[in-house]
């Protein structure tokens, strides 16, 4: 079902869950509780309330290469979409389409694993079958997700062979190192529904470092100042990818923390947007 005239509100405050004694050092903090310019529609791609996605479409004709987007917030219904909505609209201005996804989390019925992951294959399938009514460019399409979307995004590419290309930015690629770390009070715990041990074949499913992908280009980029997901989560995937032969990157721009990764107006935000350009330019067939 399709939309239009999409004005999204700010619904909370975005806040990271860290332990008492942790200060992380937020320099990009006003895009989590500043309302993004509205997105051009909102298309729905199931019958839940969380299943929609906001779409943005640059002014030009089309088609238009595209940018599938999974946003972050540990997976927990309390942290939706909003934030992502600076991103996907400086995407707009760049020239390229976005669908920014929502799907139900942690705290939403049927939410968490495996429904969370099940709703962002859902929303997939939906915007490749309507590709051609939204004007985009699969050929000219990637997938991309920040923190715990990026753990998504690498999923989406493990589960679905026609994503060719991926990229996370800070994502939480290791399921049993983040839940050893404790991330976000448990969050790992909370969204797989229990620990390694007792949950074992939801970590080898939603795991992405237990995953093989070997027909995505894959590209990551981890701020070292990252204090909400390690910049070794990151390093243990990348070593472990490439020893197995993935077609995978590595990318660390300098000063990088977390969310500058998706500030538009942050330093890191050129980086981004190079390494976007790079994998969507018309050389580079991205399905």
């Amino acid at each position: 079902m399709v939309q239009s005239d999409c004005a999204p509100t700010l619904s909370h405050s975005f806040a990271w869950a860290a332990p008492p004694s942790t200060i992380i050092p937020v320099q990009s903090e006003h895009i989590l509780t500043e309302a993004p310019p509205a997105a051009d529609r909102r298309v729905t791609y199931g019958k839940d309330p969380n299943q929609f996605i906001d779409v943005r479409i640059p002014s030009a004709k089309g088609p238009h290469p595209l940018v599938i987007f999974i946003h972050g917030g540990y997976w927990r219904a309390r942290y939706d979409l909003t934030h992502a909505g600076h991103l996907c609209h400086a995407l707009k201005l760049h020239g390229f389409a976005s669908c920014n996804v929502e799907c139900r989390r942690v705290g939403n019925s049927g939410g968490a694993w495996p429904g969370t992951f099940e709703d962002v294959r859902s929303a997939y399938r939906f915007i490749a079958q309507s590709a051609e009514q939204l004007h985009f460019n699969l050929d000219r399409s990637l997938v991309a997700g920040h923190s715990a979307g990026g753990q998504l995004a690498m999923c989406l590419a493990a589960h679905e062979p026609k994503v060719h290309s991926v990229l996370s930015l800070a994502g939480v690629l290791d399921l049993r190192r983040g839940w050893e770390l404790h991330l976000s009070h448990d969050a790992v715990s909370e969204f797989l529904g229990g620990s390694p041990q007792q949950v074992p074949e939801h970590y080898k499913e939603a795991s992405p470092i237990e995953l093989s992908i070997r027909k995505a280009k894959q590209k990551l980029v981890h701020g070292k100042q990252d204090e909400v997901v390690p910049f070794e989560i990151a390093q243990r995937y990348f070593d472990h990818k490439k020893q197995d032969g993935e077609d995978v990157e590595l990318i660390s721009p300098a000063g990088a923390g977390h969310f500058e990764l998706i500030d538009p107006g942050s330093k890191p935000w050129r980086e981004i947007e190079r390494i976007i350009q790079s994998l969507l330019s018309p050389g580079v067939p991205s399905r």
